[in-house]
C-alpha cells in the first residue's frame, strides 16, 4: 500500500494493476506529456477478470505505446491450474486481437527477457510480454507443485541453499531522465456558474457547467465519463476543455481505475456516470481508499425521481455504498447554486469525494453568493414542533410539507443535510423536537441511518421517523414515484402530524 513510499496504488484485489497502469500511461501521454513508460506485472490467474480486458481495449484505443504488460504465466493459481495453463497463444492472440503487440518468451531466459523489453519499447503500440514461467523454480520441494499459494516454506534454509545460498546481487540500471517538466495547461480566472433564485434547473446540469468552469479555471482538473456525458452533462467540459476530457465508454471499472491512475501524478480527475452504474466499479472505489487516492465521482440519475427509466437505472444504494468507503466525502445538493459551490470544493478534498445529482429540474432556493461548507447543513425554515431532514430531491418536498403544516399551526424546521459524510452532527444533536428524515434511497445505510448514528450517543434522543424507498420501484412519472415511495410532501406532512400528535413517553 502507499504506506510504503514507492507504492502509488494498492492492487491486492486482482485485476486492477493493468487498469491503473492505463490511467498512468494516459496521464503520461496526454496530460504530463512526458516520455516515461508504465510497466505492469500481471499474474496469469487475474487475466480472467473482465477489468483486464477493459484495460486492454482502452490502451489500444488511446494508442498507449508507453504501456508494457508482462504476463507471468506459471499455470498455477490459488487452488490449482489456471483457465489456460501454459497456453501462451491463448493470451498473446487475445492481446493482438485487442490491438496490442504481443511477444511470447521463456520467462527464465534473461537474454530473451532483455530482447523482449527492447522490442516492446520500439513496438509503437501497447505491448504484452507473455512469459512462460515455472512456479517455485529451483526449489524441488515446491517447483511446479500445487498447494503452495501464499504459504511459507517448510524448509527455507534448504531452499535458499538450492538457489545458490545467500547473495547480495546489485544490478545497476539506466535511470530515467527526470529533468523535463510536465505540461502546464493555460487557464482563465475561475468563474462558477450563477443561477437566479426561482429558476428551475437539474443539479446534474449544474454539475456539468460547474465542472467546465472549474476546468477552465484550474489546469489540473480532468474529466472522464462512461458514455453518458449527454446525461451527466460532462459533455459541457468535453466541448470547452477537450484536451483534458477522456471518454471511457461503458467500462465503469476502467473509468474509476483511470481516475486513480491519473491522480498519481498530481491531476484532479472527476469521473461521472449514472449513480447506479458506479456499483460496477465498487471494488476499484474500495481499493482506491486503501491507496489514499484523491479524486472525485459524480453519480447522476439517483433515486426514483428519475421516473420512466425504471429501477435498473435508479441508484437506491449509492449513499450507503459511498458512506462505507474509508475517508470518503458524500454530498447530495438540492439546487444548482449549491451544486456549483460543492463541485469547486470537491477539487481540494482528500480521499474519494462523491456527489449525487438529480435528473429532474429542481427550484433554485439558494443565492449564488451562498457558501456551503463540507460537513455543514442549512436550515431553510425554523420551527420547534418537528424537524424535517432531507437532501437532494426531498428538500423541496420537505419545504412544501412545512408550508402545509404551518397552515395547520404546526411549525416545522427544515434542514438540508447536503453533506451526508461528514455529517453536521452538532446541528442534529441540538434538535430536541421529533425528527422526520426523508430520502430518495433505500433505508439501509442512507440519510436516516446517518442521522440515527449521529444521535446514538445522546442521552435524550428525540424520536426519529425514517421515510425512504422501501419497496422495489417501477417506471412512472417522478411525482407518482415519489408519492408511491412515501417520500413526497404529502407523506412527509403526514409523518410529521403523527409525530407531533403522538403522546410523549415518560420515565
Amino acid at each position: 500500500t502507499p504506506r510504503i513510499p514507492w507504492v502509488d496504488v494498492a492492487t491486492g484485489s486482482l485485476g486492477q494493476g493493468l487498469p491503473y497502469g492505463v490511467g498512468m500511461a494516459l496521464a503520461a501521454k496526454k496530460l504530463d506529456r512526458l516520455p516515461y513508460r508504465v510497466w505492469v506485472l500481471c499474474g496469469d490467474s487475474e487475466i480472467a477478470e473482465g477489468s483486464q480486458w477493459e484495460a486492454f481495449e482502452h490502451a489500444a484505443f488511446y494508442g498507449l505505446d508507453n504501456l508494457i504488460a508482462i504476463l507471468d504465466v506459471n499455470r498455477l493459481g490459488q487452488r490449482g491450474e489456471t483457465m489456460h495453463g501454459w497456453d501462451l497463444d491463448s493470451y498473446a492472440d487475445r492481446a493482438r486481437a485487442f490491438g496490442w503487440h504481443a511477444i511470447e518468451i521463456d520467462g527464465h531466459e534473461v537474454d530473451a527477457i532483455d530482447r523482449a523489453y527492447t522490442e516492446a519499447i520500439e513496438a509503437g503500440k501497447p505491448t504484452a510480454i507473455v512469459a512462460r514461467t515455472v512456479k517455485g523454480k529451483g526449489v524441488k520441494e515446491i517447483e511446479d507443485k500445487n498447494g503452495w499459494h501464499g504459504k511459507a516454506l517448510d524448509h527455507p534454509d534448504e531452499a535458499i541453499a538450492e538457489l545458490g545460498g545467500v547473495r547480495n546481487i546489485r544490478v545497476d540500471v539506466a535511470k530515467p531522465d527526470t529533468s523535463q517538466q510536465r505540461h502546464v495547461f493555460e487557464t482563465d480566472e475561475l468563474q462558477l456558474p450563477r443561477y437566479e433564485v426561482g429558476q428551475e434547473i437539474a443539479t446534474r446540469k449544474a454539475y456539468g457547467e460547474a465542472l467546465a468552469a472549474l476546468g477552465k479555471g484550474r489546469g489540473d482538473v480532468v474529466a472522464l465519463d462512461g458514455e453518458v456525458s449527454n446525461s451527466t452533462f460532462a459533455e459541457i467540459f468535453r466541448d470547452e476543455v477537450p484536451e483534458r476530457y477522456f471518454e471511457m465508454y461503458i467500462a465503469e471499472q476502467q473509468m474509476v481505475a483511470t481516475a486513480v491512475g491519473i491522480q498519481v501524478t498530481g491531476w484532479r480527475p472527476f469521473a461521472s456516470t449514472f449513480a447506479a452504474f458506479l456499483s460496477r466499479a465498487y471494488d476499484f472505489i474500495r481499493m482506491s481508499a486503501i491507496s489514499r487516492a484523491n479524486y472525485c465521482l459524480s453519480g447522476s440519475h439517483a433515486g426514483v425521481s428519475i421516473g420512466e427509466d425504471g429501477p435498473s437505472q435508479m441508484a437506491l444504494e449509492d449513499i450507503a455504498a459511498m458512506r462505507a468507503v474509508h475517508g470518503s466525502t458524500v454530498l447530495h445538493p438540492c439546487d444548482a447554486n449549491q451544486t456549483a459551490k460543492l463541485v469547486a470544493k470537491m477539487a481540494d478534498l482528500d480521499g474519494v469525494a462523491y456527489i449525487r445529482t438529480l435528473r429532474p429540474n429542481t427550484p433554485v432556493i439558494y443565492s449564488a453568493d451562498d457558501e456551503f461548507e463540507i460537513g455543514g447543513s442549512r436550515t431553510l425554515r425554523d420551527g420547534d414542533d418537528v424537524a424535517l431532514v432531507g437532501a437532494g430531491i426531498t428538500v423541496p418536498e420537505a419545504v412544501k410539507a412545512a408550508e402545509t403544516l404551518a397552515q395547520e399551526g404546526i411549525e416545522a424546521r427544515v434542514i438540508d443535510l447536503y453533506s451526508i459524510k461528514p455529517l453536521d452532527e452538532q446541528t442534529l444533536r441540538s434538535l430536541s423536537m421529533p425528527i422526520v428524515t426523508v430520502e430518495d434511497h433505500f433505508p439501509e445505510g442512507g440519510i436516516g441511518e446517518a442521522v440515527l448514528a449521529a444521535l446514538g450517543e445522546t442521552e435524550d434522543r428525540p424520536r426519529v421517523v425514517r421515510l425512504a424507498v422501501r419497496e422495489m420501484p417501477h417506471s412512472g412519472k417522478p411525482a407518482e414515484l415519489l408519492a408511491a415511495a412515501g417520500i413526497d410532501a404529502e407523506h412527509i406532512a403526514d409523518a410529521a402530524r403523527q409525530l407531533v400528535s403522538a403522546p410523549v413517553a415518560t420515565r
